[in-house]
């Protein structure tokens, strides 16, 4: 499998392929910020989701993938951190702010900043018609975020922190993007890194929450288990797709795509979380579907 991808790299197929593997991302990446956004205390349901990834990829990363150059082991330390820092905001943005406003929000400040540490540390470069695309999305994206603070009624005293945590999280996104690109091009195998990310990743949120796990009456505990490991392979195809598409294809291409998932994210909550969808969010949807397409077509 990894000497098929690598195979590919460079090529036209490695192009669409990555660029197919972005948007699996987006719509797996919505999905999982329902999960986390759900019935559950979004730090409980961060620290299920990960406590489970981590306990899955041990194995693999131990004993199935080659292990890691001695060069890794300080990448990893910074995947650790920043990753760590992301999710510290999202559980904190989640907690304060309703989904269909905190999200679009995360999404539409973090593909431009990607955008910008992709050209200044991997040397990508944009055409206009690409910084066109790219505009084209992120309008979309933060007027979704517009229209849904309007008419949100849920958590408006904590909303205004709610915004400021969600840009926050957004520049985290694309640092962990831009990051997590440099590492998996600096392995011979892309699944080693895959693998011991999950590992190493799943041991910050769980030992967060630990009180609150343990705080719990024992019958919440198999439905947020159940959760757990349902992200968990969400999470290993959302993240294992866009980080595979990063080292076939340009990382502003791919984290651009990615920010679709602002348009699964409001059908998840239209069809899941019971939230309204108007005419105007379709509009504003089709607009981030139309930058999409001037990003992919403009390339």
């Amino acid at each position: 499998m990894s000497a098929w991808i690598l195979s590919l790299d460079g090529t036209a197929a490695g192009h669409d392929l990555a660029m197919g593997l972005a948007l699996l991302a987006a719509f797996l990446h919505a999905l999982l910020g329902a999960l986390q956004k759900g019935r559950h205390d979004p730090w409980l349901s961060r620290a299920a989701i990960d406590g489970s990834y981590g306990l899955i990829a041990a194995p693999i990363a131990l004993f199935l993938v080659p292990w890691p150059e001695p060069h890794m082991w300080p990448i990893f330390l910074g995947v650790f951190v920043i990753h760590s820092a992301y999710k510290l905001l999202q559980a904190m943005a989640y907690s304060r702010g309703a989904y269909t406003v905190v999200y679009p929000v995360v999404r539409g400040t973090s593909p431009v900043f990607a955008v910008l540490g992709a050209s200044f540390f991997l040397s990508e470069t944009f055409t206009a018609g690409q910084w066109v695309g790219v505009l084209v999305l992120v309008s979309g994206i933060f007027g979704l975020a517009l229209h849904n603070l309007r008419f949100v009624t849920v958590s408006r005293d904590t909303l205004r922190a709610a915004l400021m945590l969600a840009l926050a999280t957004g520049f985290f996104v694309a640092l962990y993007t831009t990051y997590d690109a440099y590492g998996i091009r600096a392995t011979a195998d892309p699944f080693t890194f895959l693998a011991w990310f999950f590992f190493i990743d799943g041991v910050f949120m769980p030992m967060i929450a630990a009180r609150r796990v343990w705080a719990l009456p024992r019958a919440a505990l198999l439905p947020l288990l159940r959760r757990g490991i349902l992200g968990a392979f969400v999470a290993f195809f959302s993240f294992g797709s866009l980080m595979l598409a990063t080292r076939l294809d340009k990382v502003g291409e791919a984290a651009a795509l990615r920010e679709t998932s602002a348009v699964f994210a409001a059908l998840i909550g239209w069809l899941l979380l019971g939230e309204k969808v108007t005419k105007l969010q379709a509009g504003l949807m089709a607009l981030i579907a139309l930058g999409a397409v001037i990003v992919k077509g403009m390339g």
